[in-house]
């Protein structure tokens, strides 16, 4: 994903991936320059920003509409679209009862060796098990995911073609992704496997923002009924209970841990 550093007073808007836009932030900070308002990104960013003092708190009151555990009750971070991690299986490799339904199946014997594909960088996914199940048993669970010896890579989207290529029959990734695959008539689908860990992209206000009202103006617009309705229109999983993704499964039926 990119992530938008926002401009509110003007049309500015910087887009780059995560690590970038928090180098950025930081080196203009250092020299004194505080030219955003707005960060939309990923929830890893927000400890650090944080501890630097460099984010305001804005309760938006679109928030009436958006679950409690997809925001924050103090106002520093408000989700405006979120990342479910499912468990994706290539159709042609796997029937449809033989795919594993929990975490513990992902330990048979029979997905040993190359077989399922995890990402590298999925920090969330542990930290919504160690949420869900506590360190110790999460740490565990994923020294014995490591000895299935799974295709390790980096990538969501070129990990979900690979696995609808047939490279491997089974894919840890993010829900979307492997749905808009399906949806274009890959072989592949997805099942939750819960708790579910569940990715927050937060919307972030600056604390030394310059156009404070338009900041907010556009935060609320983010999170509206039309905001989150454009977010479905590009393929992801808005927050708001009275807007659904396609298809609604994506963000329900299944319990949730957020992280």
């Amino acid at each position: 994903d990119r992530f938008h550093a926002v401009r509110t007073g003007g049309d500015d808007l910087f887009r780059t991936g995560g690590d970038a836009m928090l180098n950025k932030v930081f080196a203009e900070d250092r020299a004194g320059m505080h030219v955003w308002d707005v960060l939309l990104t990923r929830g890893d960013m927000f400890l650090p920003l944080m501890k630097r003092k460099l984010l305001a708190s804005y309760r938006s009151p679109e928030t009436k509409k958006i679950p409690a555990d997809l925001f924050d009750k103090n106002g520093y971070w408000t989700g405006y679209y979120v990342n479910p991690y499912t468990l994706g299986y290539n159709t042609k490799w796997v029937k449809k009862d033989e795919v594993p339904k929990t975490y513990e199946e992902l330990l048979h014997p029979k997905w040993k060796g190359q077989k399922i594909s995890v990402d590298n960088t999925s920090y969330n996914l542990l930290g919504g098990l160690i949420t869900a199940w506590g360190k110790d048993k999460a740490i565990v669970y994923f020294k014995k995911l490591a000895a299935q010896e799974p295709s390790v890579m980096r990538g969501d989207t070129n990990r979900v073609q690979l696995a609808a290529a047939g490279e491997f029959p089974l894919i840890i990734s993010f829900a979307p992704i492997i749905q808009r695959a399906a949806s274009e008539g890959a072989p592949i689908d997805w099942v939750p496997l819960e708790p579910v860990s569940t990715q927050i992209n937060p919307l972030l206000l600056g604390a030394k923002f310059a156009h404070p009202n338009a900041a907010k103006l556009f935060m609320d617009f983010v999170l509206s009924e039309e905001g989150q309705k454009q977010l479905v229109g590009l393929s992801r999983i808005p927050v708001r209970e009275d807007v659904k993704p396609q298809p609604a499964r994506l963000f329900g039926g299944y319990k949730r841990i957020v992280e």
